[in-house]
């Protein structure tokens, strides 16, 4: 089953027909018409909890999700990317109802899922990190009492979850509350997790992520890296593979960074470790994606 939607779903329904396993769909009212469903061998309605609930809310619904995978009598579950893809309640829910989660660990999840415990992962592995919050702030009293003490500029980000979603950057304290409850806001409607912590901002650094694969035993390699730089709103618009201009030795610093991180963690599956450059050429991890990425594609080409 791919418990996603859209171009994801279809490219996790390709692999499956390759490898000639049947394949399962889900799909809201919205998505009736839509090439992901259509293409699968079988496939069932999600509905919504009440009539005015979300489309979306019926893809982060866990208990139906496995429901109809009971029902359906399928052996694994590919989240994709989004949604319940880094849910550690969600590939819980699935060993207990004896159906393979094709990701990361729970406990990978428990670890890297959550943005702040990643970091603090990163912190024991000796890889250097972004200043920032040790946790998620609870209310604009928190937030406020921290950007006082750290100064601006900072960036407020989701824990949970990625693609851009629930960040703003705040240069001016005025703006600070607002801008700390629209990130929340944005988080809990796209994760269902609306906790969000406080990183200083790095000014127009280089994005470079790090793709890798493990076993979970903590043998972990590389597949080299990805420049992601180019951006809008946060959002990556276009990936480069390998990383022009890197220096070698901070391409290769980098590479052992990841490699550190996620061997401690006896991380599983794919993933990927994401870092920024500074104008000095001075590496700072901001997160580990445990799951398959829109950008896996590009380094598939290499």
């Amino acid at each position: 089953m791919a418990a996603n939607r859209a171009e994801i779903a279809v490219r996790i329904m390709r692999a499956a027909t390759e490898m000639n396993a049947g394949t399962v769909a889900i799909y809201c009212h919205e998505d009736r018409y839509s090439q992901h469903r259509l293409g699968a061998d079988r496939s069932y309605k999600l509905e919504k909890a009440v009539e005015t609930a979300t489309p979306i809310s019926t893809y982060l619904d866990i208990k139906q999700i496995i429901q109809i995978a009971k029902d359906a009598k399928v052996d694994a579950i590919h989240p994709g990317y989004g949604f319940l893809s880094e849910n550690a309640d969600f590939a819980a829910a699935c060993s207990e109802a004896g159906i393979a989660f094709v990701g990361p660990t729970v406990d990978n999840l428990n670890t890297f899922a959550d943005k702040t415990s990643a970091r603090a992962a990163a912190i024991a592995a000796g890889v250097p990190v972004v200043p920032g919050s040790d946790g998620a702030m609870n209310n604009a009293e928190e937030v406020t009492a921290f950007v006082e003490e750290i100064g601006l500029p900072v960036i407020l980000k989701a824990s949970m979850g990625g693609g851009g979603k629930g960040m703003r950057v705040v240069r001016k304290m005025e703006d600070l509350v607002s801008l700390f409850n629209e990130a929340s806001s944005e988080a809990l409607a796209s994760f269902g997790d609306g906790s969000v912590f406080i990183e200083r901002y790095v000014d127009r650094p280089r994005h470079i992520e790090v793709q890798i694969i493990g076993d979970g035993t903590g043998n972990v390699v590389h597949l080299w890296e990805r420049d992601c730089s180019v951006q809008r709103r946060h959002q990556k618009v276009v990936e480069m593979a390998p990383a022009f201009t890197l220096p070698d030795d901070l391409r290769a610093q980098l590479h052992k960074y990841a490699l550190d991180l996620t061997s401690a963690a006896k991380y599983k599956n794919a993933g990927t470790v994401e870092f920024l450059i500074d104008d000095q050429l001075r590496p700072y991890f901001i997160e580990v994606n445990p799951r398959i990425q829109v950008e896996h594609t590009v380094t598939e080409e290499v």
